[in-house]
């Protein structure tokens, strides 16, 4: 019998960005807690039965893009031509194998398609018609564009074109916070096994333009897994965590510099404040751990205790 570890894991992640309490109407902060929780029960649930950490963060970021408060799946962001275009990204600690989507726009569940990548093709990496052909050949059912449409993402789109219209002077009228422009779900987790993972999926920028991929997708970047130092997820401004390459490095100052988790979280997300971008990351280590570092006001986050209890929290 391989021996079994006590500890395991879970942390999941909603998005980082301008959450301040005083915009925050109690029933929007109700739905948004309740989302965190339910992704905390899907995933935690199959650690605590001794299932894998890849299905886990894969259960976890599934109940997340089905929620429409979050920018992924049925949530998701426009783009300036009015379309949705979703990334995600899977990564198993154990083996690094990693599955990733970008530009998809009429997969239900991103995440599930990009675990297929890694498990039933020989690439890492697909994107846009290629992906979904992919997909629908493995079985995965197409889903027309409609489904993604959810009202306050349009409008968002709207007030984010009339600021840019606007230019720098007249953008005060329209007040968009960063959390209106970039949100992710996210999932990291460690199994009796102790094996680490970490899943990742976006609707990405709010009129961002037709093609634009973000961090979510690049492993590396806003996802990583490595069962001898961490997993990591990240959300904030996808450009400059690739130039940091944010997940990696959180993974790189453990192994080469022998800093502990937080420590290398927070290195990590200041090495992205000094390029100038804003966000947040979650990390578990092989030890069960956790960091949950942001420099904007808020960042939704939820993760379960050592006893299985369950902390979610939203502002600073």
């Amino acid at each position: 019998m391989p021996e079994t570890r006590k500890t395991i894991g879970l942390v999941v992640h909603g998005g980082a960005g301008t959450i301040e309490r005083s915009e925050m109407t109690p029933e929007k902060e109700r739905k948004y807690r309740g989302g965190i929780e339910q992704a905390l029960t899907a995933g935690y649930t199959i650690v605590k039965d001794g299932g894998s950490s890849l299905d886990a963060t894969e259960a976890a970021v599934r109940v997340l893009e089905d929620d429409p408060n979050f920018n992924a799946g049925k949530g998701s962001d426009f783009t300036s031509a009015g379309t949705n275009e979703m990334d995600a990204a899977i990564m198993n600690g154990k083996t690094l194998a990693a599955g990733t989507v970008a530009n998809l726009k009429h997969i239900k569940n991103p995440v599930s398609l990009a675990r297929l990548v890694m498990e039933k093709s020989k690439h890492v990496m697909m994107d846009g018609e290629g992906a979904e052909a992919f997909a629908k050949a493995n079985g995965i059912q197409l889903v027309d564009q409609k489904y993604f449409f959810t009202q306050h993402r349009w409008d968002l789109l709207q007030k984010t074109k009339a600021a840019e219209k606007a230019g720098p002077s007249g953008s005060k009228k329209f007040i968009i916070t960063d959390q209106d422009l970039h949100g992710t779900v996210g999932a990291v987790a460690l199994d009796r096994d102790g094996n680490l993972a970490a899943a990742t999926s976006t609707g990405g920028k709010a009129n961002k333009l037709p093609g634009r991929v973000g961090d979510t997708p690049v492993i590396g970047a806003g996802t990583y897994a490595n069962n001898a130092t961490c997993a990591v997820s990240g959300t904030g401004d996808g450009e400059f965590f690739i130039m940091a390459t944010l997940a990696h490095n959180v993974s790189a100052l453990m192994e080469y510099r022998g800093m502990n988790l937080q420590a290398a979280a927070q290195a990590a997300l200041e090495q992205v404040a000094k390029l100038g971008g804003t966000g947040g990351l979650i990390a578990i280590d092989k030890n069960g751990n956790v960091a949950l570092p942001f420099n904007t006001s808020g960042m939704y986050r939820g993760y379960v205790d050592p006893n299985g209890k369950f902390v979610v929290e939203i502002y600073k």
